[in-house]
């Protein structure tokens, strides 16, 4: 039985590319590894493509991936199981998702895949650059004006 947040069915063909492009990621670029670290990555923008294992239990771990992914225009794909997701990004335990902010030497293959996830080319979804992020500068507050000394009021005369 298919979970509820596997929006489609990757073909067999598809995973082993995706897990060859997590594991060129890993050596050369950047990745984030877990459900929290993800869910952070997607939210800021920085994760060019997320990767959520199809076994996850409870669902509600990551069930809010999908959506945030579609939400931020960033591309996602499955891999059937957490060991599989957790082998590919080299760790030893089983692991829920995956976000690649930096494809470094996986850039080609990570376009690849997403052309053949989404059915487009893969420039039109988004550029594997980290987004600039602009920061904004407080406005500064004019300078106030220098109050001269005002003249002394003259003594009230002592009686």
């Amino acid at each position: 039985m298919a979970k509820s947040y596997v929006k489609f069915e990757v073909q067999k063909e598809v995973v082993g590319k995706i897990a060859e492009t997590l594991r060129l990621a890993k050596q050369s670029g950047t990745i984030r590894k877990g459900a929290n670290e993800v869910t952070k990555s997607v939210e800021r923008g920085l994760a060019n493509f997320v990767v959520i294992a199809e076994d996850v239990d409870p669902e509600e771990v990551v069930m809010h991936i999908p959506t945030l992914c579609e939400q931020k225009k960033i591309p996602f794909g499955y891999l059937p199981t957490k060991l599989e997701l957790g082998k590919a990004i080299g760790m030893n335990v089983p692991c829920a998702a995956a976000a690649i902010e930096k494809p470094g030497e996986s850039e080609q293959a990570m376009k690849e895949v997403v052309s053949k996830l989404t059915g487009k080319s893969a420039g039109t979804e988004r550029s594997a650059e980290a987004p600039k992020t602009e920061k904004k500068e407080a406005p500064k507050a004019a300078p106030k004006p220098k109050k001269e000394a005002a003249p002394a009021a003259p003594a009230a005369p002592k009686q």
